[in-house]
């Protein structure tokens, strides 16, 4: 356990550009971070939305070294904390964590650094936050705190998919410290969570900036649960020698497809919780370095993995939720190139989940559970575009079908349903945006039922407009309205539908809808054969060879100083420096990622293994 002393060069950089490039090696910013960046520096408080490989982590750490005093980031995660920890050091950055990991002697070092004002960045646990005394503490150091930073700050609502009772209590520290800016960031929330995580954490004014959550180069696609391993085989055959995480809902599940992986001849390992920690570390640092080819995982793996060559990720079985099957898709892919996700579903699944739900005390919490179990299984069953269901989940407009889903691949047959939707929009609007789908369905085929009766719902003026359309086809209608980002559910408001944007535009005849027919949706879901995997032209990089040679560079480097390899730099830095090739200390610190601290660790070492491998 090893902290560095607080680096004077901190401060010789003054603006938030210059101290990404200084320390990160990063010559400009991602879409959105610099406004983000800039509006903490203001003071002022701040949801920021991003998806997996966004970049939210720079949206803090950036100002943490621009700011003087402490920067404090609360994470749920103990393995992420490490992760980012390491990271910073090996950047040069002085950061710390607290949480229940640490020996005694490790604490007090951490605690001994704090007193000192020797640390710019501090991750704890939200349980270690609210240890008593922490906070006194916090407000006694001489540097201050000048900034919180709430990471997977969709923990905080019940709304969400990860709920946390404990992130509930993070509303203290705008009271405690009613001048230090907050910035609460997530790559999953919709729209009921995001309102959730503002008026939680009791936050000022403060400005959400929600970045795209498009990610055009992941191909989607839903296969039948059934010859799973015969599709596993493909994909597998598909992508050799590349690397892929396989999600599965259990540990045993998880080691039986690893060894059966292992059975024919892949580089494969398993890893879940019940793991011993050095041997998950060793595990995904074998992945991480290119040693394992395929990780079959619970959820517990991946989060904060930096990554970026992962060619798939196949959920052996359905999440509960969208938000965390988008989560975990993220993580392929993330140097842009294509690569593919696949998406195994089976009526078993969904059992699974309604089994786990209905064994949750909390009724409303059980309730949002279901609710969110049934979008997941609406997407797994659509035959509109995958690509726009995703997006409009999280409030993303988007007008034209991506191409690049097995739905866009192989279409069905659509008509044009525009009537249809603008009768059922039109109810919702006249209804003041108080019906849920079951009693839009009542009023839209004439039905007096009791909740009609009571509300007077029989009223307004689309009352049995739809009567000539059966109610199971209202409902799939209803559906596609919801997956178009036509409408939207508002989980706080009893699951209340609310015309979004794209709807209105819809209801006042600027845009058209086409929808599937029910006939259509059931001939397409009894298919007996598998549904076209999705194809992947990756290409081979001419510089495959040097890229060789420094991985096992950095695998060297790495265990002389005992620290996992993306420490030392990421597979995305290692690629760009074998296309580079930089013979010189300046070419290499033009490397996506090679910041000041590194090239004078590193530079001599990389530079020599280039010039080799080009003789």
């Amino acid at each position: 356990f090893w902290l560095p002393p607080i680096a004077m060069e901190l401060v010789t950089a003054t603006t938030p550009l210059e101290l990404l490039e200084r320390h990160f090696g990063y010559k400009s910013f991602r879409p959105l971070q610099q406004d983000v960046i800039d509006h903490v520096l203001g003071g002022a408080d701040a949801v920021v939305l991003m998806p997996t490989g966004g970049g939210k982590s720079l949206c803090y750490q950036v100002p943490a070294l621009a700011l003087d005093g402490l920067t404090v980031v609360i994470s749920p995660l103990i393995a992420l904390m490490k992760d980012q920890v390491q990271a910073l050091q090996g950047n040069g950055v002085p950061a710390a964590f607290l949480n229940s990991s640490l020996e005694f002697n490790e604490e007090r070092l951490v605690q001994q650094q704090l007193k000192q004002s020797a640390l710019k960045l501090l991750y704890v646990s939200p349980e270690r936050l609210f240890q008593q005394g922490f906070l006194d503490e916090l407000s006694a150091l001489g540097s201050g705190v000048s900034l919180f930073a709430v990471d997977e700050a969709h923990c905080i609502s019940s709304w969400g998919h990860s709920f946390r009772p404990e992130y509930k209590q993070l509303h203290v520290l705008k009271q405690r410290f009613p001048n230090v800016p907050v910035v609460a960031l997530t790559a999953t929330a919709d729209r009921t969570v995001r309102g959730d995580i503002a008026a939680s954490l009791g936050l000022d004014r403060p400005r959400v900036f929600i970045s795209s959550f498009d990610r055009p180069n992941l191909s989607l696609a839903v296969l039948p649960g059934q010859d799973r391993w015969k599709a596993i085989e493909r994909i597998v055959g598909r992508h050799a020698g590349k690397c892929g995480i396989i999600y599965c809902n259990s540990r045993a599940g998880a080691e039986k497809l690893a060894l059966k992986l292992q059975g024919i001849g892949v580089k494969a390992a398993y890893y879940h919780a019940k793991l011993e920690p050095e041997e998950r570390s060793r595990v995904q640092d074998d992945f991480i370095q290119g040693k394992l080819h395929i990780i079959c995982a619970t959820i517990a793996f991946g989060m904060g993995i930096d990554k970026s060559d992962v060619r798939f990720v196949i959920h052996y079985n359905m999440p509960g939720t969208v938000e965390g099957y988008y989560q975990e898709i993220g993580r392929a892919g993330r140097d842009g190139k294509p690569a593919e996700t696949i998406l195994f579903y089976s009526y078993a699944d969904v059992q699974t989940h309604v089994h786990f739900a209905q064994e949750i005390d909390d009724p409303r919490y059980r309730e949002v559970v279901m609710a969110k179990l049934d979008r997941m299984k609406e997407y797994a069953e659509a035959q509109v575009c995958r690509r726009t269901i995703l997006l409009s989940y999280f409030s993303e407009a988007t007008t034209a079908p991506c191409g690049n889903c097995d739905v866009c691949k192989d279409p069905p047959k659509y008509f044009d349903g525009t009537v249809l939707a603008q009768k059922a929009l039109s109810a919702v609007v006249r209804a003041k945006e108080q019906l849920a789908l079951s009693v839009l369905v009542d009023v839209l085929k004439g039905t007096y039922s009791p909740e009609v009766k009571e509300k007077e719902l029989f009223l307004i003026k689309t009352f049995g407009a739809g009567g000539d359309t059966s109610a199971f086809a209202w409902v799939l209608f209803l559906q596609q309205f919801i997956q178009l980002g036509l409408l939207e559910v508002d989980y706080r408001d009893h699951h209340h539908l609310k015309l979004s944007a794209a709807g209105r535009a819809v209801l006042n005849g600027e845009r058209e809808v086409r929808l599937v027919t029910p006939e259509t949706i059931k001939e397409r879901q009894e298919r007996p054969k598998l549904r076209r995997d999705p194809s992947v032209n990756d290409g081979a990089s001419s510089s495959a060879d040097l890229l060789s040679v420094l991985k096992d560079l950095r695998r060297t480097i790495a265990k002389e100083i005992a620290k996992p390899a993306y420490i030392v730099f990421s597979d995305a830095t290692l690629l760009d420096m074998a296309e580079r090739r930089p013979r010189t200390l300046y070419e290499f610190r033009l490397v996506n990622g090679v910041g000041d601290h590194k090239a004078g660790l590193y530079a001599d070492r990389f530079l020599a293994a280039i010039k080799a491998h080009s003789r």
